[in-house]
């Protein structure tokens, strides 16, 4: 018997597929979910508005363009305050829960010891979520109807992408507080990118997508203090061909942090990062074949 989970977030994620695809790049914002259903309101001591700290509002309308570029561009429909697709399958913190975790359950991660696990006991300012303890089969739910099946389709994605192309490209699209990128000592960072210090992608790729940004006026960083989690970790296999890079986006730059409102530069960043993708594809086309890239 299906979860009324399944019903509360239909469809729990959205693929936008080009007309055919024509390069070796999948787009993926799985932090873009923004449906709160009352169920999750009504368990959680947060209103919205303080849930939605932890979301990367619009990011899947930044990157809305990709597939008339001929790339497929996958997004959640569900809050990262919910289920958190950039953690391991079962990273759940034990005092969460009602009832005894399986034993295959990751308990001791850092991210769960952050509060942050798949299931996250707090937003990103720290405040407590839920009100009570959840029941176990809740988490497996969740796990089992919404990560799962968005993972499933990810992987096919970059995996008929590499059948297609003889390599892939996934670029995972997030954004970032403001306040993460603070620096005394100079300008702050416009946009992260994160290649988990050089083992996620080949050097080209992240050279490309640093010197289109920065043609454009932006305030690049790589791996500090973002370097990539478990998407990036897990699907950037360089030596098969197979690419990932992070890119965080400082939310500051295109909306109000605290009324969560677009500001007007919304769309030049939205074009901006489809003229500098385009600047990477043309360069990618220029200088890698597919055995260079996939060598690196």
């Amino acid at each position: 018997m299906r979860p009324a989970i399944v019903d509360e977030f239909d469809p729990p994620f959205v693929l936008s597929e080009p007309t055919a695809q024509t390069i070796p790049f999948v787009f993926n914002a799985p932090h873009a979910g923004a449906v709160y259903p009352a169920s999750f309101l009504a368990a959680s001591r947060l209103d919205a508005v303080a849930l939605r700290r932890s979301e990367d509002a619009y990011v899947d309308e930044l990157f809305a363009s990709v597939p008339e570029l001929g790339a497929p561009l996958m997004a959640a429909r569900f809050p990262r305050a919910y289920l958190d697709l950039n953690r391991e399958p079962y990273e759940l913190d034990s005092r969460m829960f009602d009832g005894r975790l399986p034993p295959f359950v990751n308990t001791r991660s850092m991210r769960v010891a952050g509060g942050l696990g798949t299931i996250p006991r707090i937003v990103a300012d720290g405040q407590e979520i839920y009100h009570s303890r959840l029941a176990v089969d809740e988490a497996l739910h969740r796990i089992e109807w919404l990560y799962k099946p968005y993972h499933r389709t990810l992987r096919q994605l970059v995996r008929r992408t590499a059948d297609l192309f003889g390599h892939a490209i996934l670029i995972d699209c997030h954004s970032m507080p403001s306040s993460s990128v603070s620096r005394d000592d100079g300008p702050k960072a416009d946009i992260v990118l994160g290649d988990r210090y050089g083992t996620s992608c080949a050097g080209l790729l992240i050279d490309f997508v640093e010197a289109a940004l920065r043609g454009r006026g932006y305030t690049v960083v790589r791996n500090k203090p973002y370097a990539g989690g478990f998407i990036t970790e897990h699907y950037g296999e360089p030596a098969l061909g197979r690419h990932a890079l992070q890119v965080e986006i400082n939310r500051a730059l295109y909306m109000d942090e605290r009324s969560m409102g677009k500001k007007p530069g919304f769309a030049t960043l939205a074009d901006d990062l489809s003229q500098a993708f385009i600047q990477v594809i043309a360069d990618l086309e220029g200088e890698l074949t597919t055995r260079r890239i996939a060598a690196e």
